[in-house]
């Protein structure tokens, strides 16, 4: 066990330096995973986009099909992070923020410029670009967290994605609190919030994500029980966070609140959100003993001496070998012909849980089933989440506000519940595509139900339900990924996985319910002169749109089952005895 915890430490000391000096000690981790919150928060200003974009529509004369094409902008901006997967083994992690901060800066600092009146006449494809780019700063700082505290936590991926990604998808609502409550329903204000704030947020916490000294558990049983009992205190707060901040936009809606209570109310959010900072403060204040001398002494002992050279085991061991006997005189043979020249070496292919390179992973069936699953679950959630405020119109519900704190209070339960590792580790060992799968099942309900029963009530439940479908979604294929490629390219396939997002917004979103919606709205017009442009009211509205959606989310579920029965054994591998086990060959960068 101490030599398998020693060769742990080494990989990952190599894992997290990358050329970047690694900051040594148990408590940093901590502080960058707190620092990585905010950043988080800040990551999810894509999510803002229903907020604003009734602004674009009405205040530049867009129609529906113009509107969701820069929903289309808005999804490829967040998700078009090749170029920071590729840099992020490379640069430190404070100037990938810094990239996305400036990004920030500049595309919302000019769809700024525009809803407010201070430049008059932009042009359309210039609003395009600049939102691009300001979302795209999304991929910046969710590459350098994301990719910074899996490998401080390399034993814990499942729990730190979703926690991490499930702050983004809580942030809808905290956006939507300071929308509501503290800019008085501006969107020029929270675009102006966008292009200044958040860079500001960002500059100040920069310093704190960087790599760390990976926490893998060397204390034994006790080190992991206090991981847990982290871990555990941490989803708590967001839980608690997360209530609270649809508790006070409900409040707000039924009822007209002074702006010192919405002021105070966001006070208190701010302090929620300081909460991961209590784990390390606490670990400051009450230090674990550390083991005597004698102990480590003992135990060093006891322990074989090492290797020189790190072993080389393969993650999947057959189930059927030769007998080491039988072929060594093959070996001796195969080595000296390998000296004579006779013989040229080929390198080993990887296997499943391995590092993978680019080209190794593109031929791989497992990285397009699981490509094509998560392309069909993301695609379909963000074409709801482009068009809630169509929605909400269209079912005759005055304020979309309390419909996206919904979704986005489902989005974070689901991106926060779909990292649980408890049925992975258990003797079930049941693959994380299984979830996808399962919840795609519920998203074909679900559209199939705003397909036919389009009422307030049921668009409030499914879109509450929609969120936690879409936000499992992410939790699954972050350490699904990282499972299968290894984490030394996590950065590149994270981000090429995570195009999958804007690809849906085009097909589903664009060419699907915006075409639709829009020729609706057209017969709705010529049946009633006086209707309002671009508007459309009923169930008509996203009815066939819905029930492509449904038959879409039925083949995901059959893909991601079989991609689940593909990758089983590797499961097997990894969870054996209900603990992780790192690959020797893994981490490496």
């Amino acid at each position: 066990m101490a030599k398998e915890i020693s060769q742990h430490r080494r990989i990952g000391h190599k894992m997290a330096s990358g050329g970047v000096k690694v900051k040594a000690g148990t408590r940093p981790p901590w502080v960058g995973l707190a620092a990585a919150v905010w950043v988080q928060m800040a990551a999810g200003n894509a999510y803002t986009f229903p907020l604003y974009s009734p602004a674009l529509k009405s205040v530049l004369g867009y129609d529906q099909r113009q509107l969701a094409m820069l929903g289309v902008a808005n999804d490829i901006g967040e998700n078009f992070g090749i170029v920071a997967g590729v840099l992020c083994n490379s640069l430190p992690p404070w100037l990938v923020l810094l990239v996305g901060a400036a990004f920030c800066f500049i595309g919302f600092g000019t769809l700024w410029l525009a809803v407010s009146g201070a430049v008059l006449g932009m042009p359309y494809w210039l609003l395009w670009i600049a939102l691009a780019i300001g979302t795209n700063s999304n991929a910046w700082f969710v590459t350098a967290v994301l990719v910074t505290n899996m490998r401080n936590f390399p034993l814990r991926r499942g729990v730190v994605a979703g926690l991490l990604k499930g702050y983004v998808g809580l942030s809808a609502a905290l956006f939507t609190q300071i929308f509501s409550g503290v800019l008085h329903r501006s969107p020029a204000g929270l675009l102006l919030l966008l292009a200044a704030g958040l860079p500001v947020v960002c500059l100040a916490t920069m310093y704190y994500v960087r790599p760390c000294t990976p926490a893998l558990g060397a204390g034994g049983d006790e080190e992991d029980a206090m991981q847990d009992g982290h871990f555990a205190f941490a989803q708590a707060a967001s839980v608690v966070l997360g209530a609270y901040l649809v508790g006070t936009t409900v409040l707000g809606n039924v009822a007209a609140l002074s702006d010192a209570a919405s002021y105070a109310l966001f006070g208190v959010t701010v302090l929620l959100l300081l909460a991961p900072l209590a784990i390390p403060v606490k670990m400051t204040l009450f230090r674990r003993a550390k083991p005597s001398r004698t102990t480590t002494d003992a135990a060093a002992s006891a322990e074989p001496p090492a290797s020189t050279e790190e072993e080389e085991e393969p993650l999947l061991i057959p189930s059927h070998g030769a007998p080491a006997d039988e072929d060594s005189g093959d070996k001796v043979d195969v080595l000296l012909a390998e000296g004579e020249g006779a013989v040229v070496k080929r390198k080993r292919r990887p296997r499943r849980g391995e590092d993978f390179e680019l080209t190794e992973a593109l031929v791989k069936a497992d990285f397009w089933l699981l490509f094509a699953g998560y392309f069909i679950g993301v695609g379909t959630g963000v074409t709801v989440l482009n068009n809630l405020a169509q929605i909400n119109a269209a079912a005759a519900i005055a304020d979309s506000t309390v419909l996206l704190s919904l979704f986005g209070l489902g989005n974070f339960l689901g991106r926060l519940g779909g990292g649980a590792e408890k049925f992975v580790r258990s003797m079930l060992v049941l693959p994380r595509p299984v979830w996808m799968a399962l919840t795609q099942a519920i998203l074909s309900v679900a559209y199939l139900c705003l397909a036919y029963a389009l009422s307030p009530g049921v668009v409030y439940a499914c879109a509450a339900g929609i969120g936690v479908c879409y936000g499992v979604q992410f939790a699954v294929m972050i350490p699904t990924t990282s499972e299968l490629f290894g984490l030394r390219n996590f950065g590149l396939f994270y981000n090429l996985m995570s195009l999958a997002n804007p690809l849906g917004a085009v097909l589903f979103s664009e060419e699907l319910a915006g075409r639709l919606y829009d020729d609706e709205a057209a017969r709705q017009r010529r049946r009633r002169p006086g209707h309002a442009p671009h508007a459309c009211l009923g169930p008509e509205c996203f009815r066939v749109a819905f029930v492509v959606l449904a038959g879409a989310c039925a083949v995901g579920t059959a893909v991601s089952l079989v991609l689940a029965a593909r990758i089983r054994p590797v499961y097997r591998a990894l969870y054996s005895g209900g603990s992780f086990r790192l690959p020797n060959s893994s981490q490496q960068h």
